[in-house]
């Protein structure tokens, strides 16, 4: 087999079918001892198959962003391979339209085989799928700690460790040293003076676009002890993270997972033309992330692969400091991440062209945002 042939094995789990549900992926090279990447997540109150069904979201995504062409997924989940192998038929309406992600996905590789595998066989995916809905467990304490009105800074009851190294700031206690995230948006283009939607579409940098990305740079330059520059594929950005690299003389990788949110038949359009053409959709796409733009994606779908870049990125480079530029969409899903916060954040948080935004992530799974929205350096 190639380096371009990976293994997948994905499992997801409910604590009531429905309950507190997460699911676990990983990504295995063809020996299938090395590991390639991991997922795990929360994911709310869900049924046992809409977990699977995440977790074999989770797991292509990962081998997608690895470059594999050849994937060879194993699940324990008979309902989830016979349905993707196309011998079942996918029924049930909450599995429909994840039925429909994952074909997506899988259309994007040269070859997808599924196969059932024994649950003793699944362990490592099925440990992932468990460490998140234990994840999950703490959370209720947070939110419990908010309904019950502590505020920032209260001594909040919360379960025991067994580490006591706090090398954090502040009061999170989070462990370790943290991979730093210095998130640059991309300097301007013709459609974000117009404030239209730009996603998937390709518009080059102005020349003001130019002149930002560089005085960026040359900001970056100045902080040095920085390991890698990241970025998305779209032109915009990816010749903002060219300025970035040279000035200090590191290697780019360019991250699929990056990308804008697909607005689709939306691309191009004000919010004004957008709302004046689909009302109730626009309408309903503002107020539910799981709703995807006619054509297009919805924000759930960004936060899931932005969330696979954030953790292979602390996995490729623990306590490091990474720039990683990108646009609006997955930049404010990655501060919403550190933050812990629902999907509010992405329509009340604002971002100039070419601002930069610090958020952190530490090995213990403790995160923090140390600066938004600077322009100082423009």
């Amino acid at each position: 087999m190639s380096a371009h042939e990976v293994i997948v094995e994905a499992d997801g789990g409910s604590r009531g079918n429905p309950g507190p549900a997460g699911y676990g992926a990983v990504v295995f090279a063809d020996d299938h001892v090395r590991v390639l990447a991991e997922r795990k997540e929360f994911i709310g109150v869900a049924t046992n198959n809409v977990a699977e069904y995440r977790g074999l979201l989770a797991g292509l995504a990962a081998a997608a962003e690895l470059g594999a062409r050849v994937v060879a997924v194993r699940m324990d989940s008979k309902l989830v391979v016979e349905q993707m192998a196309g011998r079942w038929k996918v029924k049930h309406p909450a599995m429909i339209p994840l039925a429909e992600q994952a074909r997506a996905l899988v259309a994007g590789f040269d070859r997808v085989s599924f196969s059932w595998i024994p649950r003793a066989e699944n362990s490592h995916a099925d440990r992932l799928a468990n460490e998140a809905m234990d994840d999950g467990a703490l959370t209720g304490v947070v939110r419990e700690a908010v309904s019950a009105g502590y505020a920032a800074g209260d001594e909040v009851p919360v379960p025991k460790t067994t580490s006591t190294s706090k090398t954090a700031p502040g009061w999170t206690g989070a462990v370790g040293k943290p991979t730093r995230l210095l998130l640059l948006r991309h300097g301007q283009t013709a459609l974000s003076v117009e404030r239209r939607y730009s996603g998937r579409g390709n518009p080059p940098l102005t020349d003001l676009g130019r002149e930002q990305a560089e005085r960026a740079a040359k900001m970056l330059a100045a902080k040095g002890d920085i390991a890698a520059v990241v970025s998305s594929p779209l032109q915009r950005a990816r010749s903002t993270a060219e300025a970035a690299a040279t000035a200090l003389d590191v290697r780019l990788r360019v991250l699929d997972g990056l990308t804008e949110t697909d607005f689709g038949d939306w691309e191009g359009l004000t919010f004004a033309e957008a709302a004046q053409r689909d009302p109730q959709l626009h309408s309903d796409w503002l107020g539910d992330p799981s709703i995807p733009a006619p054509g297009g994606e919805s924000f759930d779908q960004v936060r899931e692969r932005v969330e696979g870049v954030r953790r292979d990125l602390v996995a490729l480079y623990p306590g490091e400091n990474i720039v990683v530029v990108s646009h609006v969409t997955p930049i404010k899903t990655l501060l919403q991440l550190a933050l812990g916060v629902g999907p509010s954040l992405l329509y009340r948080l604002h971002l100039d062209l070419a601002s930069l935004c610090v958020a952190e992530f530490y090995p213990d799974g403790g995160a923090s945002v140390r600066l938004v929205n600077d322009t100082s350096y423009l």
